[in-house]
């Protein structure tokens, strides 16, 4: 039977064959160190679960709630932006609650999109920022994912050679997969740009408070008049360990919000109102869950890169989110992110996500998740380092299990 259209314009779901791998893996009774999911291990604090108890009892809060969020979690992620970033937002107006920040961005995508409009977004990046929009009918022009002087070039190139031109410019910063993290700098001179040309600029900020050495990560809609063009999605997933919660947000111009609200009110009622009143108090907090969290993925963030490193796998130490974006060893280069993600379960018992399930730019690379504790990143080390040191100098005659199947 022919598939459907919009099945049909996506590709096949590499992630998927890893986590066939992985759970047949299991079924054999291996112990499988998963790095390949960002799907936070630590429990969500205390605190917020205690409120999400409390109202639950309440039958009233059992009812259909508010598709765009009640209205005291959406002051208190307005709060929540003026005190982290000095950003004024209405929250009757510029703020929206959502299932999370992916669908955020696939339900903005059905706003906005008609059929041929062409979107700007970086290669490699986390897929439902390009497939919200091919799902939505729209077409992808790749650009560099690193925030560098090349970002604005390249840019000019993808307006010059795309017809129609380009209505919106997806960022991801600090990102996922690749963990750059973009300057205040880069966002004035990514803002000027997109109001020369009159494009829509949609911010990726889910991993602004898992950062490790310094600076807090910016928002773009601290550049003046940001606002003007510009949609930006953050997520209580990984900042509150909340990812099961489904709960996000999408904050900016009022005509965007407006018309992401409007698509929402007729494709869900929002979250079930005690998880909106707990994720109020979170938002609401003096900032110690966050920070907990925080130093819990450092510590991790650092034993994987000294572990991995010393077992031979040089991991460069990402400067924010739960992600290490690693380059394959140059023995298995050759073979791509998928087939040596493959190998890695076979033969060492690590589960890590191919880079090219991010973007073709991101097949030399995999990348692995900070979800497993110290004691399981350094069991990790250990079996790879078993793994290098034996396939390492004929890794052309190491073949994944599957190929047999």
């Amino acid at each position: 039977m022919e598939e459907f259209h919009k099945v049909r314009r996506l590709p096949p779901y590499v992630f998927e064959q890893v986590n066939r791998l992985k759970a047949s893996a299991r079924s054999r009774g291996a112990d499988i160190i998963d790095l390949g999911m960002g799907n936070p291990d630590l429990p969500t604090p205390t605190a917020i679960v205690d409120k999400l108890c409390e109202v639950v009892r309440d039958p009233r809060t059992h009812r259909y709630s508010s598709s765009r969020g009640i209205p005291g979690l959406r002051r208190a992620q307005a709060n929540y932006y003026a005190r982290r970033f000095g950003v004024k937002l209405n929250p009757d107006t510029q703020v929206v609650a959502t299932l999370g920040s992916k669908e955020g961005f696939a339900n903005m995508a059905q706003a906005i999109t008609a059929p041929g409009d062409v979107v700007l977004c970086p290669d490699p990046t986390y897929p439902i920022h390009a497939f919200g929009f091919i799902m939505s009918g729209g077409v992808i022009r790749s650009l560099q994912a690193e925030p560098n002087d090349g970002f604005i070039p390249a840019l000019e190139r993808g307006v010059r050679h795309s017809i129609p031109k380009p209505l919106a410019l997806i960022l991801n910063y600090p990102s996922n997969p690749t963990a750059f993290v973009a300057s205040l700098d880069f966002y004035k001179d990514v803002v000027a740009f997109a109001k020369k040309h009159d494009i829509i600029i949609l911010s990726d900020l889910a991993y602004s408070e898992i950062y490790f050495d310094g600076n807090p990560p910016p928002s773009v809609l601290q550049v003046p008049g940001a606002i003007d063009v510009t949609v930006e999605f953050t997520s209580m997933s990984k900042t509150f360990s909340m990812p099961g919660w489904r709960m996000g947000f999408a904050v900016g111009n009022e005509r965007l919000i407006a018309a992401l609200t409007r698509v929402k009110s007729y494709l869900d009622y929002g979250a079930f109102t005690p998880i909106q009143v707990a994720a109020t108090a979170a938002l609401n907090g003096d900032g110690t869950d966050i920070a907990e969290v925080r130093e819990v993925y450092h510590k991790r963030r650092d034993v994987m890169v000294d572990s991995f490193t010393r077992a031979g796998w040089e991991i460069p130490a990402p400067a924010a989110t739960m992600f290490a974006w690693a380059p394959i060893p140059e023995p298995f280069k050759h073979l791509g992110s998928l087939e040596f993600s493959k190998l890695l379960i076979e033969h060492a018992d690590v589960a890590v996500a191919p880079g090219v399930g991010f973007g073709e730019h991101g097949d030399d690379y995999v990348r692995l998740a900070l979800v497993e504790n110290e004691h399981r990143i350094r069991q990790a080390a250990r079996s790879i380092k078993r793994f290098l040191q034996t396939t390492a100098k004929h890794p052309n005659n190491v073949v994944p299990l599957a190929a047999h199947r």
